[in-house]
């Protein structure tokens, strides 16, 4: 009858002494940097903060190209798009609008807000939540004020607590749906209205600054003193006409880029304050 082999003298006493020096990994040495208690708090940048280090490689399949690895590549390690699923917001930007907000405090409970390019909508749900356009229940009634507008050349699907129009700013009805559906003036036009790239950067800028111009034609005549106008731009500096112009009619313009917009993005936001009226 064979017999099992038997172990080495000592292995036993080896296991065991192998087994008090082991250590669990230090999460800083696998470069995973984590903020105690963060998520448990409920601070959605904290959160977006603990998740920045964690990280996945996507591997180029048969039929992904390159360029494709390396969107998803990029969207699988963004903490911002990980936290918009969380809080069900329809896109990252959202936090771009969050992050202003919280630098600028425009969203302030009952007022009214014009969201120019309102698509997929995650702008409408940031403004709807923040001025109370949102809420139904008689726990936490809507502010009588608050009003959130959208309005974009594409469809945008029905958020909670704002209203949309399909169409171009440009074009009389929409001008006129905004005025009747404000009921007064507003007190934020905000604008994430973006042209299609074309690659070359002079081109694209000066799309954008059209897209600028656009948007503060309509803010000159809706909003209310001391209103604020936010508006995207691309980094190379905005045209000084429309610079100047907007420091003629307001106390304060600045050009920011909130923690949300990606660090190799040119994007940035003109942040008017104080509508002179």
């Amino acid at each position: 009858m064979s017999k099992k082999p038997s172990a080495s003298p000592g292995s036993k006493s080896n296991a065991r002494a192998r087994s008090k020096t082991a250590k669990r990994p230090d999460p800083k040495a696998i470069g995973i940097a984590v903020k105690p208690g963060a998520a448990a708090k409920g601070d959605p940048m904290q959160a977006i903060g603990a998740q920045r280090q964690l990280t996945t490689q996507v591997k180029t399949a048969r039929k992904r190209t390159n360029s494709s690895a390396r969107w998803l590549n990029r969207q699988l390690n963004d903490p911002f798009v990980a936290e918009a699923k969380r809080q069900g917001y329809r896109s990252r930007a959202a936090f771009k609008l969050v992050g202003l907000d919280d630098r600028f405090g425009f969203l302030k409970p009952g007022a009214r807000i014009l969201d120019l390019g309102c698509a997929p909508g995650g702008w409408l749900q940031v403004a709807a939540r923040r001025t109370g356009a949102d809420k139904t229940d008689d726990e936490n009634p809507k502010p009588s004020d608050a009003r959130v507008l959208g309005i974009d050349m594409q469809e945008v699907e029905p958020v909670p607590g704002a209203v949309i129009w399909q169409g171009d700013m440009r074009d009389e009805d929409t001008q006129a749906w905004v005025i009747e559906q404000a009921g007064g003036k507003l007190d934020a036009v905000i604008s994430d209205m973006a042209a299609p790239s074309t690659g070359h950067a002079q081109t694209d800028h000066l799309r954008v600054m059209t897209l600028i111009d656009i948007a503060f034609d309509v803010a000159e005549q809706l909003l209310a003193p001391g209103g604020t106008f936010v508006a995207k731009v691309l980094q190379g500096g905005a045209q000084k006409a429309t610079l100047d112009r907007l420091k003629a009619n307001f106390k304060k313009v600045q050009t920011v880029k909130p923690d949300a917009s990606r660090s190799d993005s040119r994007e940035q936001f003109i942040v008017a304050v104080g509508f002179k009226g």
